[in-house]
């Protein structure tokens, strides 16, 4: 598209295919602003999509203009209605390929867990190559990112089928941060800001805490897996932290729980004193996360750490007896180069961390880094994850979790890779979507898990002060959470 600016003309005509035809296009141009449109009389401008069903559901066409260049048109017919939306995006990626010369390495797979559509395939008993065969005669993925998600699911499958449907999982929010990095869409809150908050959004924290102890207490459920994430959870004092933790301790019973992660998050939030906290009050397993070891790059995303920064923290945490600690790393940063990425994970490796998890940039409309457009997916970040995989492996991390997001540079994915044994359930339940999560605090979301994979949400306020406020009227919102508990546990009992 010819600026970052454009707002291109989607045309949609005998159909409301909005949203996968607009995902298509995202792949090619996915800093891009779209309008929608039902005739040719909304076409503005030079640059166009139309995506046509005809009348009788059997011709589909696909028409694109970009820029001075002659329009394209295909057509196709299809025997069943139900085909059309994928077979009109399947028109619209194939001149798309053609007029840009990208090629997406996922191919039409649009959505977020292609580990999931492998796994279902693999639960239906096809092989590896009628895996392989079926995702790229439907996708057209192509044979790399296959043999990554077909690894990821057999490094998965174990731990899926332990899953147990009638426990739950506990997320506890804590949206604030030091700074807000660049590329960071996340409603949390700088700590100069929520200062004069933090007082009242602990003590309501608490109390959601408390209400969701004795639904889970009142219901029989068990707690499988508690998250502390944000935002930067060590962002707080910590007396905050404690106090929060020790809500969570009274509330719930951790001594079964399978697993305890609380986001270190940002080595600048990192102190011994903390550390102590989180280990005391029972989490077993920290991230800490880099992003990059560049001090240059750290500057131009808007972090108040070194490199340096980063080992001196994670050191801490071994000597003060972590024994699972992830890292997270960021694929396709602003002025990174592909050595100085390979030196960074060269680096982490060293420092021989449980978990290690490969992000690639992702240009969300509400980051800093979105104004930047296109300016920002020219960078080397296919070179980067394509020296992680092999490299990874190589020294025992193994894929096991894997998701994708909407305008992520080059079309690439976020996996985490880890040792044996220390791969994170919560990590894994997030992604399969087959147990319930309970959400706490400001921004955090409760997923509730009926019979036949149903699957409700209850949203809490995005702002602390909306949470604070409103706090009463978010709680009436628990009745169905309990309910939701209850029909578990008859279907448990039956």
């Amino acid at each position: 598209m010819t600026t970052d600016n454009t707002k291109m003309p989607i045309i949609l005509i005998g159909n409301s295919f909005k949203y996968e035809i607009e995902a298509t296009m995202k792949l090619f141009f996915s800093t891009a602003h779209y309008t929608f449109g039902s005739s040719r009389d909304d076409i503005t401008g030079d640059e166009y999509v139309i995506a046509e069903v005809s009348g009788d559901e059997r011709t589909i066409t696909a028409e694109v203009k970009l820029g001075s260049e002659e329009p394209v048109i295909r057509s196709a017919t299809t025997d069943e209605p139900s085909e059309n939306e994928h077979e009109l995006c399947r028109l619209i990626f194939h001149i798309l390929c053609e007029k840009t010369g990208i090629r997406p390495p996922w191919g039409l797979m649009t959505g977020i867990r292609p580990v999931k559509k492998v796994i279902e395939l693999m639960e239906h008993g096809l092989s590896r190559e009628e895996v392989f065969k079926r995702l790229s005669d439907r996708y057209e993925v192509t044979e790399k990112k296959l043999r990554l998600a077909y690894d990821t699911a057999m490094n998965q499958l174990p731990i899926v089928e332990r899953i147990d449907s009638s426990a739950v999982s506990l997320y506890v929010s804590i949206p604030f941060c030091p700074t807000r990095c660049s590329y960071c869409s996340f409603v949390s809150h700088s700590m100069d800001s929520a200062m004069k908050l933090m007082p009242e959004y602990v003590s309501a924290l608490c109390r959601e805490l408390e209400i969701l102890g004795n639904i889970v207490k009142d219901t029989d459920t068990k707690v499988d897996t508690i998250y502390f994430g944000g935002g930067t959870p060590t962002s707080l004092s910590a007396q905050d932290l404690k106090t929060i933790m020790e809500a969570v301790e009274k509330n719930f019973d951790i001594a079964s729980i399978r697993e305890y992660s609380v986001e270190a998050g940002r080595p600048d939030t990192i102190t011994e004193e903390k550390l102590r906290v989180i280990k005391e009050l029972g989490a077993d397993r920290i991230s800490v996360n880099p992003q990059t070891l560049n001090d240059e790059v750290l500057k131009v995303i808007g972090r108040r750490h070194s490199g340096e920064d980063f080992i001196r923290a994670f050191e801490l945490a071994r000597k003060i007896g972590f024994g699972n600690i992830n890292t997270d790393l960021i694929a396709g940063l602003p002025t990174e180069s592909a050595e100085s990425f390979r030196n960074t994970l060269d680096r982490i490796i060293e420092l021989d961390p449980e978990s290690i998890t490969v992000h690639t940039l992702t240009i969300k409309r509400s980051a800093t880094l979105f104004a930047g457009g296109n300016e920002n997916c020219s960078n080397p970040a296919a070179k980067m994850v394509d020296y992680s995989i092999p490299v990874l492996m190589s020294h025992g991390y193994l894929p096991y979790y894997m998701y994708r997001q909407k305008n992520t540079v080059d079309n690439l994915e976020n996996v985490g890779y880890a040792k044996k044994g220390f791969e994170s359930y919560y990590n894994i339940f997030i992604m399969d979507e087959t147990q319930t999560i309970l959400g706490a605090g400001c921004a955090a979301s409760t997923k509730l898990l009926y019979e036949n994979n149903r699957i409700e949400r209850i949203h809490n306020y995005k702002f602390p002060y909306e949470y604070i406020r409103s706090f009463d009227k978010l709680m009436e919102k628990k009745k169905e959470v309990a309910e939701c508990l209850k029909k578990i546990k008859f279907l448990r009992l039956r």
